[in-house]
């Protein structure tokens, strides 16, 4: 620990010294106009770094819409616009140094916004994505296809996003990401992220920022990156909000709800946001495997499996916030949100065995159902302080969550023989699984300007996280209903993270500039299983650099270069050692011994005019985290469990080009292709799978007179290999219109999702004695038609928005039933 300490320090020492070399500076003049040439005065001008768009100053263009800034320190920079009534604009970057010292911008053209209407402020359409040096954002209204849709499906059409048959999230072919809210962690993981990411509506979402190598301030949790869904919230003096109602019709029919809310007057800013959310989905699975004799490698049975599972429920949220602005420097806030979500999961299995030469010898039918309640309470305080003009900031979050479920089981097996007469006594299985979740967090950030356009941000985070999982299962014996001391288990995990963290950028010349980070996270956690009376422990501390390197070489291309090291510890419920059932013959288990898995991931990307992203990519990791597949091959079951089962390399490119096609017309494609390689040790077996997989995402945005607009969008993914399982070919096509009525206040859209019913997951896994293939088909293909109301009076205000949130990591590791 104090080595780690001491590095941190010399480090730092070894940067500071850079602070107080002597850079040249210059001046930039240009001039805004709107698109009718007038000029536009009183707008707001930001000059911004490219490194790491922080804000470099501000000005105020004059009558005459010119504005300028003088005693630039050398650096790459662009400048941002913004004015009542229209759009943002952004210049070209530019750098200055002591050759080019004098700048003068192009003429920058806003584009003018809809004008107030009877106390309604609309405003205009975004781009669908936007490609920042650090980040790629994706906004949700722009698309017409995401009426009516869930979180998780805006995520899975989205650049670079996967997601497999069980609602894992992988990012540029690599899972472990981490899935924040607002700026805070989600605290959830697997398969509970994934229900409550389709329980969440697109209406309540603004924007999704997908960040494949985050600095040095966000946790360093995540091999493959962050995603940050950013909920609706303006920051308009008076009030404004909108209502949204949307019907989807797919097999089975969906409802979803939302209203926003937000009040601005004098130093109080009060916002909510409400949703209400009823879903029925149907999912398909079907299952074939092959029981290996371990010795002689032959095949002892054939396992075929028809599964038909149902799903459904309704989901209330809310969340509700303050804001203070106690004077111009300093600003409290606090926000409440949860949401209560009851629901249920029934599957019907048929089971057939059959002997090595496929003569069938039983059949079993499995019939089980799950009533499943989720609460969820959680709160944030946060505080803002400004120093200075210099922009010397303090900001601190303090974090409370706390999730409760409850979750009742029956399962029922009847035995066959093959002629479908009775083959022996049904048996009956019974549980009550409740879950108890409490996690506190406190963290504090501090940023400082230095001279030369240097900056250092450094920062401390802890958080304590403490699981309660008690499994009671119980068994029919002659018509008595007695407990399984076996299957039942009591599971108590507590989890302590420190962490510490230097952030320090500047430029390093006339052409290029840098940023370096260095985090220092301490864990240390315990486990204790109730019932057997095994614990395990672990405390480690490790170091996570980051570095960024910016080169312009002219005005349009410009080379990232961009390094970090990440953890993905293992989820809360992963740890748990006791065993979920789905049928008599599959279930998952959770592993105790599992360790965190750690990656290195460096990136390369040239930027040519701002609309063309080349990106190369390289990620190490060890002790990967993957789904295996265990045998009981006497028995015919097979379970689930999560091991560290080998490194993985991935190599990469991607590329992503978007802009205006035509006046009309927007388009955005992004394409990947990589390679994965796991190779390791499963199950006493040396393994060695890989697979070279390409990506495509294409969505086109139209804009036609009268309010009207379309949207043509869809994705393919080739085979993949996902640790010992490959995934085959998979996609979709998307359509929609959209309608503004009422003046722009209102807007209904139609839209047709996965139109071709062609987003089927099918897969296989074969590895020493494992042979097995599954196909899954689910609830994919819907019509949806929504309308949504939009409202306002008042005028906006330019107040810049501090990020929110301190629990970073731990809420996504948190499985909830939602």
């Amino acid at each position: 620990m104090k080595k780690n300490i001491v590095l941190l320090i010399l480090i730092l020492t070894a940067l500071l010294p850079a602070v107080y070399a002597q850079n040249s500076t210059g001046k930039i003049t240009g001039k805004v106009i709107d698109g009718n040439t007038k000029t536009v005065e009183s707008a707001t001008i930001t000059l911004v770094r490219t490194a790491d768009s922080t804000v470099a100053k501000m000005s105020i263009a004059d009558k005459t819409g010119n504005f300028q800034f003088e005693g630039v320190p050398a650096g790459s920079y662009f400048v941002a616009i913004t004015a009542v009534g229209h759009e943002k604009g952004i210049s070209e970057t530019f750098s200055i140094s002591t050759a080019n010292n004098n700048i003068t911008l192009k003429t920058i053209e806003l584009v003018p916004a809809a004008k107030t209407v009877a106390g309604v402020t609309v405003t205009s359409r975004r781009p669908l994505v936007e490609q920042k040096l650090d980040r790629m954002v994706v906004n949700v209204d722009a698309a017409a296809t995401n009426v009516g849709a869930t979180a998780m499906e805006v995520l899975e059409k989205s650049p670079g996003i996967t997601v497999d048959k069980d609602g894992n999230i992988s990012l540029k072919g690599k899972q472990g990401v981490q899935v924040y809210i607002d700026g805070r962690p989600s605290y959830l993981s697997g398969t509970d992220l994934a229900n409550y990411l389709r329980t969440l509506n697109a209406a309540q979402l603004d924007q999704l920022e997908i960040m494949t190598n985050p600095p040095a301030r966000y946790d360093a949790a995540g091999n493959s990156g962050i995603i940050n869904i950013k909920t609706k919230k303006t920051k308009q003096f008076g009030y404004s909000g909108s209502i949204s109602s949307t019907y989807s019709q797919g097999r089975y029919p969906k409802i979803s709800e939302s209203a926003n809310f937000n009040y601005r007057k004098n130093k109080v800013n009060l916002f909510t946001n409400l949703g209400y959310n009823y879903r029925k989905n149907f999912q398909n699975l079907d299952i074939q495997r092959k029981f290996i004799d371990n010795t002689t490698k032959e095949v002892r049975s054939h396992f075929d499996q028809l599964g038909l599972l149902r799903e459904g429920g309704e989901t209330f949220s809310a969340k509700a916030g303050i804001d203070f602005f106690a004077s111009k420097k300093t600003t409290l806030g606090a926000v409440l949100n949860g949401f209560y979500n009851p629901g249920y999961f029934r599957s019907r299995s048929d089971v057939s065995i059959s002997d090595p030469f496929r003569v069938l010898q039983s059949r079993t039918i499995s019939n089980s159902n799950n009533d499943n309640k989720w609460k969820h309470f959680g709160t944030n305080l946060n505080f803002r302080h400004i120093f200075d003009s210099t922009g010397r900031e303090l900001t601190m979050d303090a974090d409370y969550l706390t999730y409760n479920s409850s979750r009742d089981q029956d399962l029922v097996n009847e035995y066959f023989r093959p002629d479908w007469m009775p083959a022996g006594k049904s048996d009956t299985l019974y549980g009550d699984l409740p879950q108890h979740i409490d996690i506190y967090s406190f963290k504090m950030d501090y940023s400082h300007p230095m001279k030369k356009n240097a900056k250092l941000e450094a920062g401390i985070k802890t958080s304590f996280a403490k699981t309660d999982n008690n499994a009671v299962y119980d068994s029919i014996h002659y018509g008595v209903r007695m407990r399984d001391f076996g299957r039942s288990n009591h599971f108590i995990y507590d989890e302590n993270i420190n962490a510490a963290y230097l952030n320090y950028s500047r430029p390093l010349g006339k052409k290029w500039s840098g940023q370096f980070g260095l985090r220092l996270e301490h864990t240390n956690a315990k486990g204790k299983q109730i019932t057997t009376g095994q614990n395990f422990t672990r405390n480690y501390v490790q170091l996570f650099p980051t570095v960024y390197l910016q080169y312009e070489l002219n005005e349009k291309n410009s080379f990232v270069v961009n390094y970090g090291r990440r953890i993905e510890r293992p989820d809360y419920e992963d740890l748990n050692p006791f065993i979920t059932f789905l049928d008599k013959y599959t279930f998952e288990q959770g592993n105790p011994n599992l360790s965190p898995q750690f990656s290195h991931n460096v990136e390369l990307s040239h930027t040519y005019k701002g609309f063309l992203t080349t990106t190369l990519n390289f990620s190490s990791t060890t002790d990967i985290i993957e789904d295996v597949l265990e045998q009981y091959t006497d028995l015919n079951q097979t379970y689930v469990k999560k091991s560290n089962i080998a490194s993985r390399k991935q190599f990469g490119i991607s590329v992503n080009a978007g802009g205006q096609i035509k006046k009309w017309w927007s388009a955005n494609l992004w394409t990947n292709l990589y390679n994965n390689h796991y190779k390791g040790i499963v199950n006493g077996d040396q393994i060695s799978i890989g697979a070279t997989t390409f990506q495509a995402n294409l969505s086109n945005q139209f804009k036609f007179n009268k309010g009207w607009g379309a949207e043509l969008s869809g994705f393919i993914t080739t085979p993949m290999v996902e640790g010992v399982f490959r995934i085959e070919t998979f996609g979709k096509v998307d359509i929609g219109i959209s309608k503004q009525v009422f003046k722009g206040k209102g807007t209904f859209r139609l839209s047709g999702r996965d139109i071709f019913f062609t987003q089927k997951i099918q897969g296989t896994s074969r590895f020493g004695s494992i042979d097995a293939a599954f196909q899954q088909q689910r609830d994919s293909r819907q019509v949806a038609l929504g309308f949504t109301y939009r409202f306002s009076k008042g005028k906006m205000n330019n107040t810049q928005k501090r990020k929110t949130g301190g629990a970073d990591d731990e809420r996504s590791r948190v499985k909830t039933g939602e």
